[in-house]
């Protein structure tokens, strides 16, 4: 494979294609390349090439419909913890294409991945799946390329190993995104492993449960579930019949609630193995974890909250 990136032109290519075995001479294809307008049908992407080809075949096959060599390109770091439509709208405001184009890919693009749900016309069915980080793009691209790129960044970034191992604890692909999303949303950037072990402990059990076998009552789950909320959750919220509610619906919500980072993956995929079955912030800012209820009731009534 040679991934073409915003930083390189034609020169960069030939080096790349010499180094992939692929070409023989860099000065020649340079030349060929030239007078092919090579520059104008070479775009940014990771491209599977042969020693067959020849150098028309090897512009052929690194042919972006996105943008090309010469197109404008714009830098964008999308947040962890970033929803799907959080997403989009900092793509459309970087113009990387139009917020319209950008939620239509999202909602109808078959994209090529099994774990998309490409039978669904839902925001939702891409929630954990687009990978926050820093990215290059065409401006005004392909709508569908924009985030086919954050899908294929976080394929690539999954582990078999512990996929395996997830697997044999019973999750799926999908139960340890949504897990990884819950981290993100909870987590206070150093306990990601020990919110993932209070939420496997909460599913799986047994232990001191205080009466709530199965539910994980994540606030920010419910606050995913409810539209246009502002302001604090009530009490009156936590009654809403939503699939998000985790205090009313046991075991975990239907998709993801954010687009996790890596370290919340990693924790869902490898918890720390740990007995606490609560947490909650405290007065310093940081998440202390209880083995019982009472134990968190109590710490709850020490705190200035």
């Amino acid at each position: 494979t040679v991934e073409v990136t915003a930083d390189d032109n034609v020169s960069s290519v030939a080096a790349k294609l010499q180094d992939a075995g692929l070409i023989e001479h860099k000065w020649f294809f340079r030349m060929f390349a030239s007078v092919a307008g090579a520059e104008e049908k070479i775009g940014m992407g990771t491209y599977t090439l042969n020693t067959e080809m020849d150098y028309r075949a090897l512009i052929v096959g690194m042919r972006s419909t996105s943008g090309n060599l010469t197109a404008e390109t714009v830098r964008v770091t999308i947040p962890e913890g970033y929803t799907v439509e959080q997403t989009i709208k900092l793509l459309a405001k970087n113009n990387v294409a139009s917020e319209e184009d950008l939620m239509k890919a999202a909602r109808t693009y078959s994209f090529k991945y099994d774990f998309i749900d490409n039978e669904s016309e839902e925001l939702s069915r891409l929630e954990g799946y687009l990978f926050p980080d820093t990215y290059e793009f065409y401006v005004n691209g392909k709508a569908s390329s924009a985030l086919d790129k954050l899908i294929s960044t976080f394929n690539g970034k999954l582990d078999d190993d512990l996929l395996a191992q997830a697997k044999e604890r019973g999750y799926s692909l999908k139960d340890v995104v949504i897990v990884a999303s819950l981290i993100e949303k909870e987590t206070d950037g150093s306990d990601h492993g020990r919110i993932a072990s209070v939420i496997y402990n909460r599913l799986d059990g047994p232990g001191d449960k205080g009466g709530t076998y199965g539910y994980l009552q994540v606030d920010a789950a419910l606050l995913y579930g409810l539209e246009n909320h502002e302001g604090g959750l009530t009490n009156a919220d936590k009654e809403k019949d939503t699939p998000y509610n985790l205090y009313k619906k046991t075991g975990l919500p239907p998709t993801a609630i954010a687009n996790p980072g890596l370290a919340s993956i990693n924790a869902a995929l490898n918890p720390a193995s740990e007995g606490y079955y609560y947490y909650a912030l405290g007065d310093d800012g940081l998440h202390h974890y209880f083995t019982s209820y009472k134990g968190l009731q109590q710490f709850l009534a020490s705190q200035n909250l």
